[in-house]
């Protein structure tokens, strides 16, 4: 069993994939919490569900894309199964999680969005280090920056881990309504960073606090 706090068809606003359409799946719980949360509703709530019933209830939406979020979505055991069965229907399946829990068990097919936590966090030291070696090449690394020593703590591990050589990308994110997206553009530049700017698309479409899109 699952516990889903929300499940809703989309435009997706971050990664390689932004701009496409996505069903998200947003488990319950995160035993994180980053000054810059944006989804702290999934802390707790939700509707317990089988794998079955998720599965049913993202083909309603009838989207190729889909993505678990949380929350944490590590947190739930079943969430390794849900992708699997996802993948095996013949969906593209991402996953966004913190960093914190291990990656190595999930699905060859699923692509791992794997959040870096930056000091501005204040969750940096929960980082599980061994996922960077678990990497594939289809999989994605995300910083949310929230200033100027966040941008040189990743800058530092994305230049110490060769990350943009072993990963379809690296994505700088600057927390929103905290660091100009101009500054982090500038820094990214001055340094020749072989990283992407990412920009919420999804706050820029819709109200930056609006939930269910």
């Amino acid at each position: 069993m699952l516990v889903v706090n929300e499940i809703y068809v989309s435009i997706q606003g971050e990664s390689t994939y932004a701009g496409r359409p996505c069903v998200f799946v947003r488990l319950t719980a995160c035993d994180l919490r980053c000054s810059w949360c944006d989804t702290p509703y999934a802390f707790t709530g939700g509707t317990k569900m089988s794998v079955d019933e998720v599965v049913a209830a993202v083909e309603r939406l009838r989207c190729p894309l889909v993505e678990l979020t949380g929350g944490e979505p590590l947190l739930q055991a079943d969430a390794i199964p849900l992708m699997a069965t996802l993948v095996a229907r013949g969906h593209e399946v991402l996953v966004e999680t913190g960093g914190h829990l291990p990656i190595k068990d999930l699905p060859a097919d699923v692509v791992a969005i794997v959040d870096v936590k930056c000091p501005g966090s204040g969750e940096a030291a929960k980082m599980h280090w061994p996922n960077l070696d678990h990497l594939r090449a289809h999989d994605e690394v995300k910083f949310v920056i929230k200033d100027r020593a966040d941008y040189e703590y990743a800058r530092g591990i994305v230049r110490e881990r060769d990350l943009s050589s072993r990963v379809e990308a690296v994505q700088f994110s600057p927390v929103f309504g905290a660091l100009a997206a101009a500054d982090l553009a500038r820094w990214i530049l001055e340094d020749h960073l072989p990283v992407r700017l990412q920009l919420q698309q999804h706050k820029f479409v819709w109200a930056p606090d609006a939930r269910g899109v």
